[in-house]
């Protein structure tokens, strides 16, 4: 049990490491305009809805890659409960994909996706290493 969730704390730094990752190639082909000063949420709606769409594209894709390598991670720590771990990383990426959109109001669309593809995704890292697994264990 402890190795599972060891495995779960590894797979979200991982996951972490991934997603500031990717932000950080965001805000480089991406920064934001000179000068710019957030003072409220109106200040924000205007940012996040003058940013290009593959800047929303990359956040989005953040997510989803940080879901699946942090569960991918997890899953082939773990010795028993792969698929738990992995889900519990998914899970984890989830919460911060909610606390996003409920904080920021990004396009419906960016929610949708976020919202419905970390799960799954962790879920496919977790079958990818049980496959490998057995493979090499028959």
């Amino acid at each position: 049990m402890v190795r599972t969730i060891l495995a779960v704390l590894v797979g979200l730094f991982v996951a972490l490491l991934c997603l500031l990752a990717m932000q950080f190639v965001a805000q480089l082909l991406s920064p934001p305009p000179a000068g710019l000063v957030v003072m409220d949420e109106a200040d924000l709606v205007r940012l996040i809805e003058s940013e290009p769409i593959a800047r929303k594209a990359l956040t989005l894709a953040s997510w989803m890659l940080s879901s699946f390598l942090g569960a991918l991670v997890a899953a082939g720590l773990a010795r028993t409960h792969r698929r738990g771990a992995a889900l519990c990383v998914g899970a984890l990426i989830l919460a911060g994909v909610l606390l996003y959109v409920t904080t920021t109001p990004p396009p419906a669309w960016i929610t949708v996706l976020g919202v419905l593809t970390p799960l799954p995704l962790a879920w496919l890292a977790s079958r990818l290493v049980a496959r490998h697994v057995d493979a090499r264990h028959p």
